[in-house]
C-alpha cells in the first residue's frame, strides 16, 4: 500500500525529472557506459525512463483496461536524433509533463490495468516515482555527480520493493524470487541516521522510533515476510538511509565503506542477486 499521498507523489515525479534533465545538460557523455546498468549508455536510460513514462501516461490517459503494447506508445523511444542533449531535454521535460498531469487529472482511485494487482492509478504514481528515483542514481553515478533523495521517498522505495518481492514470490513460482524461501533466515536493514530524527519527531507520541527507517525481512518456505522494526537478524546491512537504498537496490557496492554488513553476508548477497528489481 502506497505510503505516500498521490499528489505527494506527482510532485517527486516532475521533481525527479527536472533532476535528470539537470544530468542531461550536464555536459556528461551521453554515449558513456551506465557502470549500474553497463548494457546501456547514459542515453540509453533516459530513453528507458522517459519510455516508461509515455507508456505509463498512455495507460492511465485512456484508463487502460489491458496492457497496451510499446508500438502504439507514442514516442516512447524518444527524439530521432541521437546524442543530441538539447532534443533528449525537451523529449523529457514534455514527457514528465504528460504523466504527471495524467496521473494528477486522474486521481489515485482511477481503475488502471497493472501488473501487480493493483489496477489503479495510484499504483503506477508510486511506481513511477520510484522508477526515477534509481534510474535517476543510475544517471548521477554516470555522470559522476552527487545523488540525494527525500528521506520519505528513500524508504518508500524499500518498501515498494519489498512488496513487490512478495507479490513476485505469490505469482511468479518460478522466478529467481523463489529461491530465497527457506527457514530461520533473516535480513535487517537499518538506516543510522533515522533513528535520532524520529525520535525528536516522535516524542510524546507513543509511536517507537524503532518504526522508522528499519526493515527486519524473514524468509520462510512459504515465502518472505517483512515489517519495519529494529530486531535481531541473520545478516544487517547498515548506514545512512540513501547508502542503504542503494546498496539495497545494488547500485552502491556492499564494499564501498558507505555502508557496513554484520552478520552472514552470504545471505545478503544471495538475496541481491535473486530479488533484483528496477
Amino acid at each position: 500500500m502506497a505510503a505516500l499521498a498521490h499528489d505527494r507523489y506527482c510532485d517527486e515525479i516532475a521533481h525527479q525529472v527536472e533532476q535528470l534533465r539537470a544530468v542531461v545538460t550536464s555536459g556528461a557523455d551521453l554515449s558513456g557506459t551506465v557502470p549500474t546498468c553497463p548494457d546501456w549508455s547514459l542515453e540509453q536510460l533516459v530513453r528507458h525512463t522517459g519510455g516508461a513514462f509515455r507508456w505509463v501516461e498512455l495507460l492511465v490517459r485512456t484508463r487502460a483496461e489491458e496492457d497496451i503494447p510499446e508500438d502504439r506508445v507514442p514516442l516512447i523511444g524518444g527524439p530521432e536524433a541521437k546524442g543530441d542533449a538539447a532534443a533528449l531535454d525537451a523529449w523529457l521535460a514534455e514527457t514528465g509533463g504528460m504523466l504527471v498531469d495524467a496521473l494528477r487529472e486522474a486521481g489515485p482511485d482511477a481503475k488502471v490495468w497493472s501488473w501487480a494487482g493493483i489496477c489503479t492509478a495510484g499504483f503506477w504514481a508510486r511506481r513511477m516515482t520510484h522508477e526515477i528515483t534509481v534510474h535517476r542514481a543510475d544517471a548521477t553515478l554516470a555522470a559522476g555527480l552527487p545523488y540525494d533523495v527525500a528521506p520519505e521517498v528513500a524508504a518508500d522505495a524499500i518498501d515498494e520493493w519489498l512488496e513487490i518481492v512478495e507479490f513476485v514470490q505469490r505469482t511468479e513460482p518460478d522466478d529467481p524470487a523463489g529461491e530465497l524461501r527457506g527457514p530461520g533466515r533473516s535480513i535487517h536493514l537499518h538506516a543510522t541516521d533515522g533513528t535520532a530524527e524520529l525520535s525528536a519527531e516522535r516524542r510524546g507520541t507513543g509511536v517507537p522510533p524503532a518504526e522508522g527507517w528499519e526493515w527486519v525481512i524473514e524468509l520462510h518456505e512459504g515465502g518472505m515476510r517483512w515489517r519495519r522494526g529494529h530486531e535481531k537478524a541473520t545478516v544487517v546491512l547498515r548506514g545512512p538511509l540513501t547508502a542503504v537504498l542503494l546498496a539495497f537496490y545494488r547500485r552502491l557496492p556492499l564494499d564501498s565503506g558507505e555502508v557496513e554488513v554484520l552478520g552472514e553476508r552470504e545471505l545478503l548477497e544471495f538475496w541481491l542477486e535473486r530479488a533484483t528489481f528496477g
